[in-house]
């Protein structure tokens, strides 16, 4: 794992199987979700914490406006994650994360600080792999 990587990363051996994108293209798939979830969730890290940050918390400081937009960003994770082989069930259990993050995150101030402990983006692209691993 790369350092300062927030997430643990699987090999490129995965068995991406399902329905939509396989093998290689489900691979680079899920990779450049990853990267968008990182940089939504994850991508800065508080000088002496372990706690991690991203656009999701800072754009959530923008009244109404922020937390719809990471909100769209978040429902492209999900529908992209579909393509891949996510199944219904997976992708109402995904969907559940982004509209709990984007109504709890539109909560000002308080709702930047749930979105920096909540992750629904990297907890997506994690029930993703999981999923796809299988």
């Amino acid at each position: 794992m790369p350092r300062g990587d927030p997430l643990p990363r699987t090999g490129s051996a995965v068995d991406l199987t399902g329905q939509g994108y396989h093998g290689a293209k489900a691979t680079n798939v899920v990779a450049e979700l990853d990267l968008l979830a990182a940089l939504l969730d994850s991508r800065w890290r508080i000088t002496g914490t372990s706690i991690r940050f991203g656009l999701d918390a800072l754009v959530g400081l923008v009244p109404v406006l922020g937390d719809a937009a990471t909100g769209i960003v978040s429902v492209y994770i999900v529908l992209r994650a579909r393509s891949c082989g996510a199944r219904k069930t997976l992708v109402a259990r995904m969907l559940g994360n982004v509209l709990l993050d984007t109504i709890v995150g539109s909560v000002p101030i308080l709702g930047s600080f749930f979105d920096v402990y909540f992750k629904a983006n990297n907890r997506n692209i994690t029930l993703l792999r999981r999923r796809l691993q299988r």
